[in-house]
């Protein structure tokens, strides 16, 4: 089977590795760190692996699973080693700035973003079967090779995961709104608590919360890195969603405000009705 390569050996990159080398590809892990090269061996995630980036030579397919602000120069780091036809892939949550940057550089990019995360960061917490039923987006340009983009396809399904395509752009203004906003309420949300200005009071809300709040502040509690490299890659998207969000909580707030009960009732049955097609 082709060998594949994966650069960032960290929850996405890590899963990635451990559902690939047991279809049977030869999976060359690379890492910044020796110990988290050695680790990835030692859990299966890869079947070789290091932290010299010349070991993607060779490989059909090259996975670059870094952070946001480092996928650009990673790419531009790798091209004097990749070979000739080589598929270059990416998995950042941002596509808009990247694909275009990477295609001026590889003619075989293709913008991908697995939808599967965790509030958890690192190859610690990377999982067998972490893609299975996910959104998995492609983001296709004019200047998209057609064979590149079947290649990635086909992986991206063979994970188990929902394909779909887009536009970058387009990507990142829906992704603003199911992911980059809810990062931000969800924070607010947790902040905004933590200004009980009782202390006993606010000991009891931390004794009560249940599932409710835990299901509203998860991504809230998630690693602050990424959170932030959401918010600077994708500014103008996430600014404009949560402009309409604001506006939202100021017309139910002016509703509780004015004890105009039927229009809040009538508020909570339009998200009530609106829910599912976000859980299809």
């Amino acid at each position: 089977m082709e060998r594949i390569a994966i650069i960032g050996l960290g929850l996405i990159g890590g899963s990635l590795g451990l559902d690939l080398t047991r279809q049977g590809y030869p999976v060359v892990g690379i890492a910044r760190r020796a110990e988290t090269a050695k680790a990835a061996l030692a859990m299966g995630a890869a079947t070789e692996a290091g932290t010299d980036l010349a070991l993607v030579a060779g490989a059909e397919v090259v996975f670059i699973c870094t952070p946001i602000d480092t996928v650009l120069a990673t790419a531009k780091a790798i091209a004097p080693y990749l070979s000739a036809g080589a598929v270059v892939t990416d998995v950042a949550s941002v596509k808009g700035e990247l694909v275009p940057a990477i295609e001026a550089l590889w003619p075989n990019f293709v913008g991908g973003h697995p939808m599967a995360g965790k509030a958890e960061a690192g190859l610690a917490v990377a999982e067998i079967g972490l893609f299975q039923g996910r959104p998995y987006v492609l983001t296709p340009t004019e200047a998209t090779n057609p064979a590149a983009l079947e290649r990635v396809g086909a992986i991206a399904t063979s994970l188990g995961a929902n394909l779909c395509q887009c536009h970058p752009d387009q990507h990142d203004r829906a992704v603003a709104w199911i992911s980059h906003l809810p990062v931000m309420v969800s924070s607010s949300l947790i902040l905004a608590c933590q200004q009980e200005a009782d202390p006993d009071i606010l000991s009891l809300a931390q004794t009560l919360a249940s599932s409710g709040f835990q299901d509203t502040s998860r991504v809230g509690g998630g690693v602050p890195d990424l959170g932030t490299l959401m918010a600077r890659h994708n500014r103008t998207a996430l600014l404009d969603a949560l402009t309409q969000y604001q506006h939202q909580l100021e017309q139910i707030k002016a509703l509780i405000a004015a004890e105009d009960w039927d229009a809040v009732h009538n508020t909570l049955t339009q998200s009530q009705a609106a829910r599912p097609a976000y859980l299809a």
